[in-house]
C-alpha cells in the first residue's frame, strides 16, 4: 500500500482568535460557522467571504464546548467556570445570562434533535444535566456518571445518548434516564464520540485509536482503527455517513472511509488539533486547535469511489457530458491501444449513450486485451442493454473471479448486476438479488443496498404510474420513502460510481421520490394521503430544496384542495367525523380554505363533541362572512355543547335577527324552522304548572336546606343550568317537543319522599319555616338529625327537592291533609325494585294506607303473619310466604331471588341490581352511571365467584356486554328456571342395576373421579372460567319457516354424541358442516353441577346476626344447589364404602344420559369463547352416555 502524503496547504484559513480554538460548528443554512476559543469568546464567521460577522462575548473563562440546534435557531456554549450561555441562532445575541450549570469546566454540550433539551457535561463533578430550552431550568434529575465526562452526543433520532467518560462509554435512554449499555473498549481518556446518520454505528476515540461499535448489539466491530500517533481529540462523520474525520494531538487530521476503515487523505497542521467538523454539503473539512485558527480542507473527489477508477472522464460522466467523456477516453485509447481500462470505461459511456453495439464491442476488446473486473462488468452491462440476459449473467459471474474475495467488491459487483438486470426488465430477479445480498455480504455497508433498492423502487413506481396503476405506484414510492435510504441528503457523494455507470441522479432522488409519491396518491383518488405525503416531504427536505420546489408545491396543494373538500363532504354525510376533520384540516392547512370549509369542519367537530374546536371554526365562519346565519348557528351549537347556555341563547337571538333581516326571501324562510326563546319559555311554564298540579305545596330545597313554595321552586328552576339548557335546545326546533320539555321538568321537579317511623317529636312546619335545616340553630328540634340526613341523602342522590310529611304539610289546614285509598295489589309500590328488600328484610312489617290507617284494618302485630295480606303479596309479586317470613340475606337460591326482581323497575336502571345487593348478601360498590348491564354483571359475577352457584346462568334473552354468559337485563329471569323431567328413584335404581356388571361400571368410576376433580366456576376480569362437559358442534344449518320472529333465526345443530336439536337466536351464526368446514369452533356445553356427585354435606356454621355485620356466612362462600337426588345421599361425613362410591358413579352416569340445559359457545379469534344468546332453553341429550364417552370433553372453558 502506497504511503499517503499529508496535505499541508488548506484551501483557506479563518484567523481572528487570540488563543487556541476548542470547538467549531457549522450552521444548517451553509452560510455561517461558529467557533469557541480559550480567548473567552465565540466568533461567528461568513463561510463565503471568510470574515468575522460577530465577536460574541459573555464567558468569564475559556470556551470549551459549543453546539447548534438542528434547526439553527439556538446556540449553546459552555465555559471554564461551569457557565452555560444560550444565544439566538439568527442574531447571535445572548438569550440567557450565564447559567451556573456545573461546578467547574463544562466539557461538552449537545441539543436533543428536537431542540427542546440541552445536555451539559462536566469532567469535575462527573454529572450530566438536562435543561429545558424554553425556560432554561434544569429538567429532571442529573445523571451521575461516576467518572469524568468528556463528551455527550444524542443519537440522530434522539432515542439514545452517548456519554464518554474517563473509563468507559455509557449509553442512556434520555427519556427514562436508564442506562442501556456500558462500553469498555477504551481503558481511559475517552475524549470523543460520534454517531453515524442512521444510528447503526457509534465511533469513539481514545489515545491514538478509533473504535467502532454496533448499536444493535453494543459489541465492538473489527479491530481498532490505527493511524494516529497521539491522542484523538475529536471525531466527525460525513453527512452521507460514509467518511470519518479525526483530529489528533499528532497535528494531523485523518480522513477515513467508514466501509473499509482505511485512511484516504491526511491533512497536516502546525500544532495539535482539538476540533473538527464537515461542511453541511460534505465537500469540506474544518479543523482547528492550538494554532489559533480554523483550516478548511477539500475532500478528494474520489473519496467516495470504492471500485471504479474512471479518472480522465469521471467529471464528464458525473455531469452528464457523455460526448466529452467519450472523446477523452477515445484519446486515451489512441494513445495506447492496449489500454483495456479505457475500453471498458468507454463501454460504460456508450451504454449510457444507448450505442449498445459499440459498447459491447469496447467491452469485448477490453477483456480480450486483459480480462479484468471492470472489463467483464462493462460486458455484462452492455449485454443486458441489448437484451442478452443469459450471456450477461455469465459475464457477471466471470467478473466475480476478479474480486479477490473482497466483500466490498463483491457487493458492488452484485449491485451492478442487479441494476443491469433491472434495466433489462428482469425486475423480480433484480429485487430478489438485492435482498439476498444482506445474507451474502452481511458485514458490508447496508446503505448501498438500500440506495440501489430505493432507486429501483422509484423506477417501478414510475412504470406503474405511467401505466395508470396509481395505487401500485404509491406503494412503491412509499416503500422507497420508508426504506431508510435518506439519513443524509448527501448520499450522491457516497455512491458516485452509480452515477458514472448508469447516470443516476441520486442528488435529487429524495425530492423526486417524495414528489412522485404525492402525485401517485392524488392520481389514485386519495387527496388526504397526498397531502399527508406532501407534509411529510416538506418536513424531510431542507430550506434550499423547499425553495426550489415552491411553485410545484403551491400547484400541488391547489390540485388537492377540491377532491379533499369533496371527500370531506362525503365523510361528513356518513358521520365519519374523524375523516372529515382530517380532510378539512388538510385544506385549511393550505391557507386556502373558504368559510364553507370552516363551517363543515365545525359541523364535524360538533359531531365529535369537540366543542371548543367547533366554536373556533364557527367564529372563523363569522369572521369570513359576518352576515352568514350559518356561522351563528354553528356557534350556538358549540356554545350549547360547552354548556355556556346564556351565550348560546344570545348567539341564537343574533342568528334569528340575521334571518329576519335577510335580503332574500329564501333565507328569510329559514326563520320558520326555529322558535324564539320567549315562545319556548311560555311552553315550559305551562308544563311546570301541569307538573306541580299533583305535587306537594311545599318541599325542601336539598341544596339550600330551605322550605320552598311552588313559585320559589319555579324561580330556582329558571335560574338553573337545566332550564337554560332546555331553552337553548328547544329553540332550534320548529315544534316545541313537549315530551322532552315534560321529561326535563319532571326530572328537575321530582322529589324524594321520606318513608319513616315516627320517633317522638318530629320537626314541624313552624319549626323550619324560614330556616335552613342544615344550620345548627335547629339542632334542639327533635328529629332534626333524621330530617337533615334525609335531605343530604336526597341531595347526594341527585334530587333537588325532598318531602317529609312531618314538616312539609300544614297539619292545621285540612286541604293539605290528603287521604287516599286503594288495594295493595294494585299499588305501584309492588312494581318497584327497591321495595323487595323493604318488605322482606324486616322481621316485623306493617302496611298503612295513605291516611295512616292500618291496611285492611288488620291488627295483626306483624303483617308477615297475616295469611290474607301475605297471599295478596304473593299474588302481586310472585313471592311465596315462606320466602318472606323466613328470609335471610344470602346467595342461597340466587336464581329464585333474581326471578322475584325480573318484572320490577327502578328509576335508575342500575338500581335494579343495587336493590338486590342486600337480598343476596353482596357487598359491592355502587357506581351510578354504569347502566344496568354492568351493574347486573358485577352482581352475578360476585354470586358465581363467591358461591359457585351457576343457577344464575339459567336465562333466555340478550347477552350482556359485561360477559356473554350473563343476561343484559334482569327481565331475562322472568321465566322460571328450566325444569326438566327427572327419573324416579325406582327408575334410577333399575338403570344402575343393569349397568353394574358391564364395562360401563369402570367408565362410570373414571368419569366420576374426573368430574369430582374439576375446579369450581370462577370469574376473573369479567371472564367466566366455567367447568363443563363439552360436545364439539359438527354442523350448523339455518332452517327456514316456522313461527320464528323476524328478528330471530332458527338453526339446526349437530354435535358429536348428542341428538340433533334446533336453536333460535337473534345472532347470525356461521353455517358449516362436513362439506363446508369453518375455522371457528362451536361447542355445546353442559355446565357442571357438583350436586350430581351426591357428596356428603359439611357442617354449617352459625350465620351472622344481621345484614351489615362484618362477618360472612357459610352460604356467602357457596352453598351448592339442592341435589336432585337427596334420597340417594346419606349426608354422613363418615367415609363411604367402595360399593356406595360405585353406586354414586353409576347414578351419575344414568343422570348424565338424561336431557340437560345446554349452552352454545362460539370460539373467538383470541381462543376464548362467547355464549350465543337464545330465546328459549337449549335442551340437549346424549345419544348413549356410555358409547359417547370419547365425545365428552370435561374441561374448564374461559368465556368472555
Amino acid at each position: 500500500m502506497s504511503q499517503l502524503i499529508p496535505s499541508t496547504t488548506p484551501i483557506r484559513t479563518f484567523e481572528d482568535h487570540e488563543d487556541a480554538i476548542r470547538q467549531v460548528a457549522v450552521f444548517p443554512d451553509k452560510r455561517r460557522m461558529i467557533t469557541g476559543s480559550d480567548d473567552k469568546t465565540l466568533r461567528l464567521w461568513d463561510l463565503k467571504t471568510g470574515v468575522v460577522l460577530k465577536k460574541m462575548e459573555g464567558h468569564s473563562g475559556e470556551v470549551w464546548a459549543l453546539t447548534i440546534s438542528r434547526d439553527g435557531k439556538i446556540i449553546a456554549s459552555g465555559g471554564d467556570h461551569g457557565e452555560v450561555i444560550a444565544w439566538h441562532g439568527e442574531t447571535s445575541e445572548s438569550i440567557t445570562q450565564p447559567i451556573k450549570a456545573h461546578s467547574n469546566v463544562i466539557t461538552s454540550v449537545n441539543f436533543s434533535p428536537d431542540g427542546m433539551v440541552l445536555a451539559t457535561a462536566c469532567s469535575y463533578d462527573q454529572m450530566l444535566k438536562f435543561w429545558c430550552t424554553k425556560t432554561w431550568q434544569m429538567q429532571g434529575e442529573p445523571i451521575n456518571c461516576d467518572h469524568s465526562v468528556y463528551r455527550v452526543r444524542y443519537s440522530p433520532s434522539g432515542e439514545l445518548l452517548a456519554i464518554t467518560t474517563y473509563y468507559n462509554i455509557q449509553i442512556y435512554n434520555p427519556g427514562t434516564r436508564e442506562r442501556v449499555a456500558s462500553l469498555t473498549g477504551h481503558k481511559s481518556w475517552n475524549l470523543s464520540c460520534a454517531w453515524t446518520p442512521d444510528s447503526t454505528r457509534l465511533l469513539s476515540g481514545r489515545s491514538k485509536y478509533i473504535l467502532e461499535w454496533d448499536t444493535s448489539t453494543w459489541q465492538q466491530v473489527g479491530r481498532p482503527w490505527e493511524g494516529h500517533t497521539d491522542t484523538i481529540n475529536a471525531i466527525a462523520i460525513h453527512p452521507a455517513g460514509t467518511l470519518v474525520a479525526s483530529a489528533s494531538s499528532d497535528k494531523h487530521v485523518r480522513l477515513w472511509r467508514l466501509s473499509d476503515r482505511r485512511t484516504i487523505a491526511l491533512f497536516q497542521h502546525s500544532s495539535a488539533m482539538t476540533c473538527i467538523t464537515f461542511s453541511v454539503d460534505g465537500k469540506h473539512i474544518f479543523s482547528g486547535g492550538i494554532d489559533d485558527k480554523i483550516s478548511e480542507w477539500a475532500i478528494p473527489k474520489d473519496a467516495h469511489s470504492k471500485i471504479l477508477d474512471i479518472t480522465t472522464a469521471r467529471d464528464a460522466c458525473l455531469t452528464g457530458d457523455l460526448s466529452i467523456a467519450e472523446e477523452l477516453l477515445t484519446q486515451e485509447i489512441h494513445t495506447n491501444e492496449d489500454d483495456f481500462t479505457s475500453y471498458a470505461n468507454r463501454s460504460f459511456v456508450m451504454t449510457r449513450k444507448h450505442n449498445l453495439d459499440q459498447a459491447l464491442e469496447d467491452a469485448i476488446k477490453s477483456v480480450n486485451i486483459r480480462p479484468s473486473l471492470t472489463g467483464f462488468i462493462s460486458k455484462g452491462i452492455a449485454l443486458c442493454g441489448k437484451g442478452h440476459v443469459r450471456e450477461a449473467r455469465v459475464a457477471f459471474d466471470v467478473a466475480s473471479m476478479f474480486t479477490n474475495q473482497d466483500s466490498e467488491t463483491n457487493q458492488f459487483l452484485l449491485l451492478i448486476k442487479a441494476i443491469a438486470l433491472f434495466n433489462a426488465d428482469q425486475h423480480v430477479e433484480a429485487i430478489l438479488l438485492i435482498k439476498d445480498l444482506a445474507a451474502v455480504c452481511p458485514n458490508v455497508d447496508p446503505l448501498a443496498r438500500r440506495v440501489v433498492e430505493t432507486y429501483l423502487r422509484v423506477q417501478l413506481g414510475i412504470k406503474a404510474f405511467d401505466g395508470a396503476r396509481h395505487d401500485e405506484a404509491a406503494d412503491h414510492f412509499t416503500a422507497a420513502v420508508n426504506s431508510g435510504t435518506f439519513p443524509s441528503k448527501y448520499i450522491h457523494f457516497a455512491y458516485q460510481d452509480l452515477t458514472v455507470l448508469f447516470g443516476w441522479d441520486l442528488e435529487s432522488l429524495l425530492l423526486t421520490t417524495h414528489q412522485k409519491r404525492c402525485q401517485a396518491f392524488i392520481s389514485a383518488g386519495k387527496p388526504d394521503e397526498a397531502l399527508e405525503a406532501h407534509k411529510y416531504m416538506m418536513d424531510a427536505i431542507d430550506e434550499t430544496v423547499k425553495a426550489s420546489c415552491l411553485d410545484w408545491s403551491n400547484e400541488f396543494k391547489q390540485q388537492c384542495s377540491m377532491p379533499c373538500a369533496a371527500n370531506g363532504d362525503s365523510a361528513l354525510a356518513v358521520n365519519d367525523y374523524d375523516k372529515a376533520i382530517h380532510l378539512y384540516s388538510a385544506i385549511i392547512n393550505l391557507n386556502s380554505a373558504s368559510h364553507v370549509v370552516f363551517a363543515n369542519r365545525s359541523k364535524a367537530n360538533l359531531g365529535k363533541m369537540l366543542w371548543m374546536e367547533a366554536l373556533l371554526d364557527a367564529q372563523k365562519v363569522i369572521e369570513l362572512d359576518s352576515l352568514s346565519y350559518l356561522g351563528y348557528n354553528l356557534k350556538h351549537a358549540a356554545l350549547h355543547g360547552a354548556e355556556r347556555y346564556d351565550e348560546a341563547i344570545e348567539t341564537f337571538q343574533t342568528m334569528l335577527s340575521i334571518l329576519d333581516n335577510a335580503p332574500d326571501v329564501q333565507t328569510r324562510k329559514l326563520r320558520q324552522q326555529y322558535l324564539r326563546p320567549s315562545e319556548v319559555e311560555c311552553a315550559i311554564r305551562w308544563v311546570i304548572d301541569a307538573q306541580l298540579d299533583n305535587a306537594p305545596l311545599r318541599v325542601l330545597d336539598t341544596i339550600t336546606g330551605l322550605l320552598c313554595d311552588r313559585e320559589t321552586q319555579i324561580g330556582t328552576f329558571k335560574m338553573s343550568t337545566q332550564y337554560k339548557e332546555l331553552v337553548s335546545s328547544t329553540i332550534t326546533h320548529v315544534d316545541l317537543h313537549i315530551d322532552h320539555i315534560e321529561e326535563v321538568v319532571k326530572r328537575y321537579l321530582q322529589y324524594a319522599m321520606l318513608s319513616h317511623r315516627w320517633e317522638g317529636k318530629e320537626p314541624l312546619l313552624q319549626d323550619i319555616r324560614g330556616k335552613c335545616v342544615y344550620e345548627s340553630e335547629l339542632d334542639p328540634v327533635g328529629g332534626m338529625t333524621k330530617l337533615r340526613s334525609f335531605c343530604k341523602t336526597a341531595r347526594d342522590a341527585g334530587y333537588n327537592w325532598a318531602w317529609s310529611d312531618t314538616c312539609c304539610i300544614d297539619k292545621s289546614n285540612n286541604v293539605e291533609v290528603q287521604e287516599s285509598s286503594g288495594a295493595l295489589a294494585k299499588s305501584a309500590w309492588n312494581t318497584r325494585g327497591w321495595t323487595i328488600q323493604e318488605f322482606i328484610a324486616p322481621k316485623v312489617i306493617l302496611f298503612y294506607q295513605n291516611n295512616w290507617t292500618l291496611y285492611r284494618n288488620d291488627r295483626t302485630p306483624n303483617h308477615k303473619d297475616s295469611i290474607e295480606i301475605m297471599q295478596e303479596i304473593k299474588d302481586a309479586t310472585g313471592i311465596d310466604r315462606p320466602a318472606i317470613t323466613a328470609f335471610h340475606s344470602s346467595m342461597h337460591n340466587a336464581r329464585e331471588k333474581l326471578h322475584w326482581a325480573a318484572t320490577r323497575v327502578t328509576t335508575r336502571q342500575e338500581d335494579i341490581a343495587y336493590s338486590l345487593f342486600g337480598v343476596l348478601g353482596v357487598r359491592l360498590p355502587v357506581d351510578y352511571g354504569e347502566k344496568q348491564d354492568k351493574a347486573l354483571g358485577r352482581l352475578l359475577q360476585e354470586i358465581v365467584a363467591r358461591s359457585g352457584d351457576i343457577s344464575s346462568l339459567d336465562w333466555v334473552g340478550e347477552s350482556s356486554e359485561f360477559n356473554s354468559c350473563l343476561p343484559a337485563s334482569i327481565a331475562s329471569y322472568e321465566a322460571p328456571p328450566c325444569q326438566l323431567p327427572s327419573l324416579t328413584k325406582d327408575e334410577i335404581q333399575s338403570s344402575v342395576s343393569s349397568l353394574r356388571e358391564t364395562p360401563a361400571a369402570d367408565f362410570a368410576s373414571d368419569l366420576y373421579t374426573e368430574l369430582r376433580n374439576t375446579s369450581a366456576p370462577r370469574f376473573a376480569a369479567q371472564r367466566l372460567h366455567l367447568p363443563c362437559i363439552a360436545f364439539n358442534v359438527t354442523e350448523v344449518r339455518r332452517r327456514v319457516g316456522g313461527p320464528t320472529p323476524e328478528s330471530h333465526l332458527t338453526y339446526g345443530v349437530k354435535a358429536d354424541g348428542l341428538h340433533d336439536l334446533l336453536i333460535t337466536t337473534g345472532e347470525t351464526l356461521t353455517q358449516f358442516g362436513p362439506a363446508r368446514p369453518t375455522e371457528q369452533r362451536f361447542l355445546l356445553v353442559r355446565p357442571w353441577d357438583r350436586s350430581l356427585l351426591e357428596l356428603p354435606d359439611f357442617p354449617e356454621f352459625p350465620e351472622p346476626s344481621g345484614y351489615g355485620d362484618d362477618t360472612e356466612s357459610e352460604e356467602d362462600y357457596g352453598t351448592p344447589p339442592s341435589s336432585p337426588s337427596d334420597d340417594w345421599s346419606s349426608g354422613s361425613p363418615v367415609k363411604q364404602g367402595m360399593s356406595d362410591l360405585e353406586s354414586r358413579a353409576l347414578r351419575l352416569l344414568v343422570r348424565l344420559g338424561q336431557p340437560f340445559s345446554a349452552y352454545l359457545l362460539a370460539q373467538q379469534r383470541s381462543g376464548e369463547y362467547k355464549r350465543i344468546a337464545t330465546d328459549h332453553d337449549i335442551i340437549g341429550q346424549v345419544q348413549d352416555v356410555v358409547s359417547v364417552g370419547d365425545s365428552m370433553d370435561i374441561r374448564t372453558i374461559e368465556i368472555l
